[in-house]
């Protein structure tokens, strides 16, 4: 007699299908899991015992096999309890086999019958709603699934009200979404006194989703700039919001089903690892770089970051997605997010000022920006030069613009992107634009193009310098509510590619 159920496999961010069968056979009295179970898989099988024997439910004297198909599927985590369990049920014939083989399931067991929360339910009920299943989880996860809109999730506390729901003693209604959740920003751009450039060089990267350095002594507010970033950042779409949110999900970051359409803002300390920065681990979890998808990753210190570390953002910031390959897997994860890094002219921190700099200048400088290499900062659209505020400064009131009105014109410029690249799904900023469609939005006119050509020759630019300076000049004419980029925007995208100390 064999019962069939479904559960997912996690690849990344999308959910595989999974089919659970259950047999069951004469002979002596076993429990057995097969199809590629991992550890903490084939663990289910002394929690669904004891679940059942905890419901009061005899386990068969025969021998049980739960296959796990496709075999050739690695099958890790704990959210396989709930599934082998149905299936079993389905088996006895305690629950209608027809409902058992129309659900994809996913839950851990309690020892007395609890189902706890797992990760990945918003990928799985995308996975059941494509292939026409309902999805049963942990109530805690219902709140989480019940966002795919085609999706019918039905949520339970404990493995009993599982078999009393399909058995028709007690329905359990249709898990609700959760709440949208909102964080409050209190930080605002009109707090940083002076470093006007900067402030335009952070509404230029918000506006375009373009990759920012700042590079200034110890307290010129680099990390203060940085942090009110997120204050003048729009909503995420729809699309964007689920696209994290299942990015989040297989991470267990979602906070009681709630999604949230505030953009992600990641800032990992400079001792992080590789796996933490680029994702990988045993289950080859999402990193900091895809935790950020759609977001920001600001990462303070940049120097003091492992050299390892640091080349490895090179592909995802040119690609928008990273490969973590292991000996049986290949996950591949979304990571579309804005760099935003922040470092210290030197060692000592004091490049340009002569009476605190060290002994070593101007070597210090050199081989301490070094620690960047060549390829990765030519990779940054924005490299701004932080310089320290003056006394006098910080005794004047705050009269800057505030986070709420730069706000309003970064929106109206992602707002004119949205537009443009309507009809290109793999363009969704100026950041994004490449080959025939940047030269056909940023093309600039005679006079842009002849300083655009004499600063590529003066300064040396690299085919991938030249043509972001052209998405920045996009970008520039965008806020200034051009549709030409002229002369004007070229220039200011010019001088923020030629700012920095790196480039003395």
């Amino acid at each position: 007699m064999v019962a069939l159920a479904h559960s997912v496999a996690f690849r990344g961010v999308e959910a595989c299908l999974v089919e659970v069968q259950c047999s069951l056979a004469p002979g002596l009295p076993g429990f057995s899991i097969v199809g590629l179970p991992d550890k903490a898989v084939s663990e289910a099988k002394e929690r669904v015992r004891a679940a059942l024997s905890g419901m009061a439910i005899a386990f068969p004297s025969k021998k049980v096999t739960i296959n796990l198909s496709p075999a050739d599927l690695p099958k890790e985590g704990s959210h396989f309890d709930l599934p082998i369990a149905v299936a079993l049920l389905g088996a006895l014939e305690i629950i209608p086999k027809d409902i058992t083989q129309s659900v994809v399931a996913l839950g851990e067991l309690s020892l007395d019958g609890k189902l706890v929360p797992v990760t990945g339910a918003l990928p799985a009920a995308m996975t059941a709603a494509a292939e026409g299943f309902g999805l049963l989880c942990p109530e805690t996860c219902g709140k989480e699934a019940a966002w795919v809109s085609d999706a019918r999730v039905t949520a339970a506390a404990t493995l009993g009200d599982v078999v009393r729901h399909f058995s028709g003693q007690v329905p359990l209604a249709q898990a609700a979404p959760g709440e949208i959740t909102a964080t409050t920003n209190t930080r605002c751009l009109s707090e940083v006194k002076g470093q006007e450039r900067a402030k335009r060089a952070l509404e230029i990267a918000a506006a375009g989703r373009h990759h920012l350095i700042f590079i200034g002594t110890p307290g010129s507010g680099k990390s203060m700039l940085a942090q009110r970033l997120p204050g003048i950042l729009p909503p995420m779409t729809a699309v964007e919001a689920l696209e994290t949110s299942m990015i989040h999900s297989v991470a267990g970051l979602l906070d009681e089903g709630g999604i949230t359409r505030d953009r992600p803002f990641r800032d990992p300390h400079h001792t992080s690892s590789m796996a933490a920065i680029i994702g990988g681990g045993r289950l080859a979890k999402p990193g900091e770089v895809s935790l950020a998808h759609n977001g920001v990753l600001f990462m303070d210190e940049f120097p003091e970051y492992q050299r390892n570390v640091l080349e490895t953002l090179r592909q995802p910031v040119e690609t928008g997605e990273v490969m973590i390959s292991r000996a049986n897997a290949h996950v591949r994860y979304p990571c579309r997010f804005m760099l935003v890094a922040a470092a210290n002219p030197c060692k000592c921190g004091y490049l340009t000022d002569p009476a605190r700099a060290c002994a070593r200048v101007p070597k210090c400088g050199e081989d301490y920006l070094g620690r960047i290499s060549g390829p990765l900062m030519d990779r940054f659209d924005l490299r701004v030069d932080v310089p320290p505020v003056a006394y006098t400064d910080l005794d004047l009131p705050a009269t800057g613009e505030t986070s709420h009105t730069v706000a309003a014109r970064v929106a109206a410029a992602q707002a004119v992107q949205q537009t443009r690249f309507a009809t290109r799904p793999d363009m969704r900023s100026n950041a994004d634009a490449e080959g025939e469609a940047l030269e056909e939005i940023a093309r600039p006119d005679d006079e842009g193009r002849d300083l655009l050509l004499r600063a590529a020759e003066r300064f040396n630019l690299s085919a991938r310098g030249y043509h972001r300076v052209m998405r920045v000049a996009r970008t520039i004419a965008d806020l200034d509510g051009s549709a030409d980029v002229r002369r004007p925007h070229i220039a200011e995208a010019i001088s923020f590619r030629l700012a920095s100390p790196a480039d003395a």
